[in-house]
């Protein structure tokens, strides 16, 4: 009998709890269903409710239940490389009529993630298990996309830029990146930080949950909250900065700490005459 939506979280709830309790056929055909609404993007770690991201639990829970009723297996590709992994987690089966480009050179998509229609990935890149990646998004070389991190539509992930994954713990929120987003080059976004739709990252900045953002434009402090996760506005522009420390010594050395600044908002205006390397300038 096919279970609901909601019956079917239950039911990978209570497998992910005590898995012992269940006959392996029934595991593994849970762990099956959940992969395939991965692969075709039905399933999410997180989802968007209004203006709120909120995270799926049962769906990482699901991921880390195919950790453990797989075994490890020697995998061959075409390449004559084989990797060794767990069987519940072999590489993304894609075709030409998924209507990615993937550009020769090494790049990886793990089983149970989800990559549009007019995706292309620059080699070599990594994108992981849970994943969600949408239509038009550009994945440039040595760019990490980690485990269930939720990619927009239209995003630039400019190379070495790293996304980070949350699996553990099952109720923290994966990094977000929303749609228009342009990732500067060896950027690295972290522990569940969620950057809004169409800001700029330039080149170098490094976000983290606990990081502060100083928004020099409209004059505040934004930084992670209980129960909110830090974001990064809409349209916001920001550039590596640092900020003095203020114990004695450190003072007295001119130490400093790095810290990202907000320097300026897109608008149309910018839209429409500048590039990206103009905004970042």
């Amino acid at each position: 009998m096919a279970l609901d939506s909601k019956e079917f979280s239950r039911a990978i709830e209570a497998a992910a709890a005590d898995p012992e309790r269940h006959p392996p056929d029934e595991l593994r055909r849970l762990f099956d269903r959940l992969k395939a609404g991965l692969n075709d993007g039905s399933i999410r770690a997180a989802e968007r409710e209004g203006d709120r991201w909120v995270v799926r639990p049962w769906v990482k829970q699901g991921i880390l239940l195919g950790f453990r009723i797989g075994s490890l297996v020697r995998f061959d590709l075409g390449s004559g490389f084989p990797f060794f992994d767990k069987d519940t987690f072999a590489v993304k089966a894609l075709t030409l009529e998924s209507g990615v480009r993937i550009v020769p050179g090494g790049t990886a998509i793990r089983d149970g993630s989800y990559v549009a229609r007019g995706v292309t990935i620059m080699p070599p890149s990594y994108v992981n298990v849970g994943a969600w990646i949408g239509e038009g998004t550009l994945i440039d070389s040595h760019v990490l996309v980690g485990s269930c991190a939720q990619i927009g539509r239209r995003v630039h992930l400019s190379a070495g830029a790293q996304i980070g994954g949350v699996l553990e713990p099952v109720g923290e929120l994966p990094v977000i990146v929303e749609d228009e987003v342009l990732v500067g080059g060896n950027c690295g976004v972290y522990e569940g930080t969620i950057v809004r739709e169409r800001a700029v990252l330039a080149a170098g900045v490094i976000i983290t949950g606990g990081t502060p953002v100083y928004d020099v434009v409209r004059g505040e402090e934004l930084r992670r909250r209980p129960g909110r996760p830090l974001e990064i506005p809409a349209g916001a522009v920001v550039v590596p900065g640092a900020r003095p420390i203020r114990d004695s010594k450190a003072a007295e050395l001119g130490l400093s700490l790095q810290t990202p600044v907000i320097v300026k908002y897109r608008d149309a205006k910018t839209d429409a005459s500048a590039t990206l390397e103009d905004l970042l300038r």
